[in-house]
């Protein structure tokens, strides 16, 4: 078993994950505010990490977001609206000097390589030798794999490896394809001046007043969709269309076989499905939603140690 983090937008979990049965035996999970001090966030990864009581003198793979510098474990969040607090830490040295029993090393990988990495290993993307990850949360993360390998370079991998450093009409990928993206295109019509949709029903409420107010999400717009309302679902078709056409010469360019989606988004796959389908035209590749759950980064992080 391999003691593993993932740290996320919300929550820290810790885990003792097998690489080679991908199981995961014990589990802590601790909420986590993105936006707190570095303090705050760093306290709770290290207690939450020593709640494991993982056995002394492991190597720890730790899944988290980027801007980070993985190879050095130092945090590089600049503008993003999460962990700001954290830049320029070296959080490798705050882990290994303060959860106990101390590990022996913690090797840093980026949250959507250890999602994919999992998937292959033994959900969506089993059986696979060349295949892409995205995750959709507050943005989009990606991976590219061969058998297991991540690939950072090569015919079809954007810079880095990364889908979000890709533009779409002269723009950054985000700004159309994202949550503040949905939120804002929803926002933008007729609904954001009190303007009711036609095809609003008893099940969205009949107002639209969270459009205004700031407590409407992803969520409650896709349950808007799935009611009727044909804004909320013209907005799921017009982001995952564009995010098909854009995902659809990398995975030509990449000989990918099979594209598996995760993240918080990923809830609503009824809606995300059919519109990146659309969006990918004719590019010959299997469509599918993560099979792992929350396990797919803690299994992954352990194939990576491994």
């Amino acid at each position: 078993m391999r003691p593993v983090l993932e740290i996320g937008g919300t929550h820290v979990t810790a885990a003792l994950a097998d690489p080679h049965t991908a199981t995961v035996a014990r589990s802590v999970r601790r909420p986590l505010d993105a936006r707190g001090t570095a303090e705050q966030i760093l306290g709770a990864v290290v207690r939450c990490a020593g709640d494991l009581e993982a056995a002394a003198g492991e190597v720890w793979g730790v899944a988290v977001p980027g801007p980070f510098d993985h190879d050095k474990g130092i945090a590089r969040f600049e503008g993003v609206g999460k962990f700001d607090d954290l830049y320029g830490i070296d959080v490798r040295s705050v882990l290994l000097d303060g959860v106990w029993p101390r590990p022996a090393e913690t090797v840093f990988l980026n949250d959507a390589h250890a999602f994919l990495l999992g998937e292959w290993r033994a959900g969506a993307a089993r059986g696979h030798h060349r295949c892409v990850g995205i995750t959709l949360g507050t943005g989009v993360g990606s991976a590219f794999t061969v058998d297991g390998g991540v690939r950072r370079t090569g015919p079809g991998v954007p810079p880095q490896g990364r889908v979000d450093l890709l533009r779409v009409g002269g723009r950054p990928l985000e700004d159309s394809v994202s949550r503040r993206a949905i939120l804002a295109r929803y926002g933008d019509g007729d609904a954001a001046n009190g303007v009711l949709d036609s095809a609003v029903d008893g099940a969205s409420g009949g107002v639209l007043g969270g459009v205004l107010d700031g407590a409407l999400d992803v969520r409650e717009i896709a349950d808007r969709a799935r009611a009727g309302e044909r804004r909320a679902r013209h907005v799921f078709d017009e982001t995952f269309t564009t995010l098909g056409a854009v995902l659809a010469p990398c995975l030509r360019g990449f000989d990918a076989t099979a594209l598996v989606v995760g993240g918080a988004m990923a809830a609503s796959w009824d809606l995300i499905r059919p519109a990146l389908r659309a969006g990918l035209g004719d590019t010959p590749v299997a469509l599918r939603a993560g099979a792992l759950g929350e396990n797919a980064a803690l299994i992954g992080a352990a194939v990576y140690v491994t």
